[in-house]
């Protein structure tokens, strides 16, 4: 019989349609690929797919349990479910930090609101003023505030200076802010990571437009760009074995030859053709639909089969 792969998506219509017809052409009719079909979730209940793609549980719960029920039951996830809903930017900006891998200054930041259901007294662990005149001297400005747990480029703010940066907080309602060092880059790429393994360098243009930021080439010349590539190739294989993804892209700001990891926690990254060029989209389809089929040919049912960064697996050791 031959077995399963699924992807759940939503919007995107691009990426999921080239990854089925790549996987049902290089899985030779045993390894069949198809978007997942749900009509009920009973707990425990094995639905039959030897390997999941998840492009949209971050923003549909539903999906999220539903995927935690098929890791149960031996079912291949990428990205792993459990891990994803515990993982945030800070946490993964701390954990960088442990690795030496060069980072932008960072700290947290209080909601500006009081989380609901919340209290004065609900805070008497947390320090009134906060630091700031340290907070501000060790980041400096100009400054980039963010989501300490979001993505996709939402509530992300360039601040000119303290109160500029007060005025922005006061958009932010309960969001928890990460505050954030600028760095001044000559270089910028944007790196796929599949199976902790695969690895594909971009030259990426933040400050474009969404649809132009592909449209751009290396600043790096020489053998200058030929260490560099190394250098970032190694601190993605190296990120993503500590965090455990398996389909994650990472961001890379290059200053003075030094690339600094400034966001590494997108594990449902952009892989539109429309967006990322027809050469990375050829990269991405071709390479994922060879990491779920080669996840494929190990799954036995009712043998889970879930992947964990070095982080959680040496913390239990």
């Amino acid at each position: 019989m031959a077995k399963k792969v699924g992807i759940l998506f939503g919007m995107e219509d691009t990426f999921p349609w080239a990854f089925i017809d790549k996987v049902n052409e290089l899985g030779k009719g045993e390894i069949i690929a198809e978007p997942v079909m749900i009509d009920k979730l009973e707990q425990g209940e094995d639905y039959g797919y030897a390997v999941i793609i998840d492009r949209i549980s971050q923003d549909v719960p539903f999906y999220r349990a539903y995927l935690k029920n098929a890791a149960l039951n031996g079912t291949y996830i990428m990205n792993n479910p459990f891990w994803w809903s515990a993982d945030e930017k800070f946490f993964n900006n701390a954990l960088m930090s442990k690795l030496g891998i060069p980072l932008p200054k960072t700290v947290l930041l209080p909601s500006n609101d009081r989380p609901t259901d919340t209290t004065e007294t609900s805070f008497r662990n947390l320090k009134f003023p906060h630091d700031w005149d340290y907070i501000f001297n060790y980041i400096g400005f100009p400054a980039y505030m963010k989501p300490h747990d979001g993505g996709g480029w939402k509530n992300v703010y360039r601040v000119e200076d303290a109160e500029d940066m007060w005025t922005k907080l006061g958009e932010t309602g309960q969001l928890v802010m990460m505050l954030q060092e600028e760095i001044f880059f000559e270089d910028y790429y944007r790196v796929y990571c599949l199976g902790k393994k695969y690895v594909h360098i971009m030259p990426y243009e933040p400050r474009n437009e969404h649809h132009l930021r592909y449209a751009t080439t290396h600043k790096t010349e020489g053998k200058a760009r030929e260490k560099l590539l190394k250098v970032i190739h190694d601190y993605t294989i190296e990120m993503n074995e500590a965090l455990g993804y398996d389909f994650n892209t990472v961001e890379f700001a290059v200053k003075d030859g030094i690339p600094y990891a400034i966001d590494f926690c997108n594990p449902a990254p952009d892989a539109d053709r429309n967006s990322v060029g027809e050469e990375n989209f050829a990269w991405i389809v071709e390479h994922s639909a060879k990491l779920a089929i080669e996840k494929a040919k190990e799954y036995v049912a009712g043998k889970p089969n879930i992947s964990w960064g070095t982080f959680v697996k040496d913390s239990i050791k």
